[in-house]
């Protein structure tokens, strides 16, 4: 490893206007080796990366020294600039949806990273874009090439952005939470191919996150983030096994923890009965119809009131398609009745009536939340709909209960969704789903955005809303250890298909399929009776 840095900040400060969000961070990524940026969100984590790449808007000021190699980066012109990143610097996003260009299939946005840097266009930019998802572990990575990013999972999402940002395999990568909405085994394999590429071409990472598990194993060294100022910066090893600030001791004692609140089980309040979705696949010119793809196999679950039923797998197993077949926001076959009453049965205004007793967070509570609505707004506008009698002080009091009831101000309603941090606004889209005072509510990855401090406060919040509102939830994670601190039962799914199922604890502590022993092994879960 050379002693030459191959970037280096010193002393870099960022303000927006005149209000300052990092002042006097210094680091260096070596060629060959991890360096971790941790911290909660708001500690200036992401900020700093854009700041030194030159990436943020025009009201924000940037001091200090930055530098590429031998490269100044402050005193590069705008075409510079252009040829740097995607070339020499590859940066993978936090949030791929909203990265991703939803007018263009996945072909044509690697194929124009290729086109700009490699000048590879037709069969060869394709060939080298088929060959891109397969390194970052895409099955079916010919027929993807030809998908739009709503077709994709989030899973998914995120390896077409990995993908891209490797295509022409730059020097420095900046990884900004790269596996954010990846299962605990495409975490493992993702990043266990960054480090092959890092090796093989002695590139240098800088990798965001805030998950200290992905940092013990894979970082060489890491710099603990907070309010804007860096804590403390060492060997991973060192750091972990004797944190010297107190800010590094607080994250690593907040690991998600605790167990469900034991409930007596009563007759099922939902139900589904040989559910399954199919997707017709395209048919290409003077071919035959290839067959449908079976997207979720037939299967059986029931959810009782109060209890939660945690969805697990990899990516694109099949969980957030089988909460959308459940909500009637997918098309598919099969029986669901919630309630003594067949949701499959229903349509139009009848199915809309039932939906306030059914509530979804999504998992990116971002692109779920409207970014020209404020807050108030966002939260009532299901109250409006279902509830038209309610006059405008009725409805502000239900707004500013719920808002209170979630830990948020309640007077933060004239505010808008890209003024709070992550955790904030995942707490918005439970406010909104809760103020309908439904019975179930599904849970889309609603931590896997969400640094571990965050992580441990939603856990304690959606605890407390099930024991005192009765909740029933449909809680899809990746994350193992957030679902053993929340899930009554787990159902485990591979390819659509059920592996396992059974009491959530039992099955982590001694899985009966090699699978979900890998998924278990995967996510360091010290198992427990």
């Amino acid at each position: 490893m050379a002693d030459q840095p191959l970037f280096r900040l010193e002393d870099l400060s960022v303000a927006f206007d005149d209000t300052p969000v990092v002042e006097d961070l210094s680091l260096e990524v070596k060629r060959g080796e991890t360096l971790a940026l941790v911290g909660e969100s708001g500690s200036g984590k992401s900020v700093s990366a854009l700041g030194a790449l030159g990436l943020l808007p025009r009201n924000a000021r940037v001091t200090g020294a930055r530098r590429l190699g031998d490269t100044d980066l402050a005193r590069l012109s705008r075409r510079d600039w252009q040829a740097l990143l995607g070339g020499r610097v590859g940066f993978v996003f936090q949030e791929p949806m909203t990265s991703l260009n939803p007018l263009h299939t996945v072909a044509k946005q690697i194929g124009e990273t290729l086109r700009l840097h490699q000048g590879l266009t037709g069969r060869a930019a394709r060939d080298r874009s088929r060959e891109l998802l397969e390194q970052v572990r895409l099955p079916r990575a010919e027929e993807l090439l030809d998908a739009w990013p709503h077709q994709l999972s989030g899973g998914q999402r995120q390896r077409v952005m990995i993908a891209m940002a490797i295509a022409n395999r730059p020097r420095l990568l900046i990884a900004d939470e790269p596996t954010t909405a990846l299962d605990v085994t495409v975490q493992r394999e993702i990043l266990a191919l960054l480090a092959e590429l890092r090796d093989t071409h002695g590139m240098g990472m800088l990798f965001i996150t805030h998950d200290l598990n992905l940092v013990r194993r894979h970082a060489d060294r890491v710099c603990v983030m907070h309010q804007g100022r860096a804590q403390e910066t060492g060997e991973v090893a060192r750091v972990f096994a004797e944190p010297r600030s107190p800010y590094t001791r607080e994250l690593l004692a907040a690991e998600p923890s605790g167990r469900p609140t034991p409930i007596e089980r009563r007759a099922p309040i939902l139900q589904a009965r040989r559910l399954g979705v199919r997707f017709q696949r395209p048919k290409r010119l003077f071919s035959r119809r290839p067959p449908a793809f079976e997207a979720l196999k037939p299967l059986d679950l029931d959810v009782a009131p109060g209890e939660t039923l945690g969805i697990v797998g990899e990516s694109g197993s099949g969980k957030t398609t089988l909460a959308l077949a459940l909500l009637r926001l997918q098309e598919s076959h099969g029986e669901i009745e919630f309630d003594g009453e067949r949701l499959d049965r229903l349509h139009g205004d009848a199915l809309r009536r039932r939906r306030r007793r059914l509530q979804v967070v999504f998992q990116d509570p971002f692109g779920s939340l409207s970014p020209r609505m404020p807050v108030a707004d966002i939260v009532s506008e299901g109250l409006r709909f279902h509830h038209p009698d309610l006059d405008d002080a009725a409805v502000d009091q239900r707004v500013r209960a719920t808002l209170r009831e979630v830990g948020l101000p309640e007077d933060c309603g004239s505010r808008y969704p890209h003024e709070f941090s992550g955790g904030q606004r995942q707490r918005i889209a439970v406010a909104r789903a809760i103020i309908l005072e439904p019975e179930l509510l599904v849970l889309d990855e609603p931590t896997s955005a969400l640094d571990r401090t965050v992580q441990k406060q939603l856990v304690n919040l959606l605890r407390e809303l099930q024991a005192r509102r009765g909740l029933s939830y449909l809680f899809i994670s990746h994350d193992l250890a957030v679902v053993r601190a929340m899930a009554h039962r787990i159902l485990v799914l591979k390819d659509g298909a059920v592996m396992e199922r059974g009491d959530c604890q039992a099955v982590l502590a001694d899985p009966a399929t090699d699978y979900t022993r890998t998924l278990v092994e995967a996510a360091g879960l010290v198992p427990v009776a």
